[in-house]
């Protein structure tokens, strides 16, 4: 991280759970976690961003990372845990632990994203974050319920903006999803990704658009 560890802002209110409708009639519940979550979670996301970073065409880092380094980059703050659910529920469990209760990870997890500080002091109030949906769990818009409860989280953690440094151009999906819910594109970064190509044969550079959100 080019600015070393940055604080995150002191938690103003316990952060509740939020059901978001999916493909199919199933439902999400989204969970805040401030830290670490149980091993058994944490290690079945590290495997997912794994194959993420093998596959080289979303995030930015080369792959392996390894189980710390991965706790420090997607766990050192709040993390916003997705939880699937076949039918709908007439109320959200409060608790992760609630959500998931006899049933496996594969089974129950559906997504996260971080929330944290995109830049320093006097800018921390501009944060950023990242998103990973399972392979098993794809297809369910998984990743636009995560999406919209990241709107609802952001704010109450005390942050003002968002700010997604790097959406590769390659993710179509992504930047119609950011559009959609009333992001900007600020800015675009000309060859900000060596991406590996669709066929994973070779490698190409991938313009990178900024794009931005007011909370406020």
């Amino acid at each position: 991280m080019a600015y070393g560890s940055i604080a995150a802002p002191k938690l103003a209110e316990e952060l509740p759970a939020f059901s978001y409708p999916l493909a199919g009639g199933a439902e999400l519940t989204t969970h805040a976690v401030h830290g670490e979550a149980s091993e058994e979670v944490m290690r079945y996301f590290h495997k997912i961003f794994e194959a993420e970073l093998e596959e080289g065409r979303t995030y930015p880092q080369e792959g392996p990372m390894g189980y710390e380094a991965y706790k420090a980059y997607f766990f050192s703050s709040t993390t916003i845990i997705g939880v699937v659910h076949s039918t709908p529920l007439e109320k959200a469990p409060q608790s992760l632990e609630e959500a998931t209760a006899g049933r496996s990870v594969e089974e129950a997890i559906g997504g996260c994203n971080y929330i944290k500080p995109n830049y320093p002091g006097r800018s921390s109030h501009n944060c950023n974050s990242g998103f990973l949906v399972p392979p098993v769990q794809r297809g369910k818009k998984i990743g636009g319920a995560l999406a919209k409860a990241f709107l609802e989280y952001a704010p109450r953690l005390g942050y003002r903006a968002s700010v997604f440094n790097l959406v590769y151009e390659n993710n179509i999906a992504s930047l119609k999803l950011w559009d959609a819910l009333g992001f900007k594109r600020v800015g675009l970064i000309p060859g900000a990704g060596r991406l590996r190509t669709k066929d994973g044969k070779g490698e190409e550079y991938v313009d990178a658009v900024v794009i931005h959100k007011s909370f406020v």
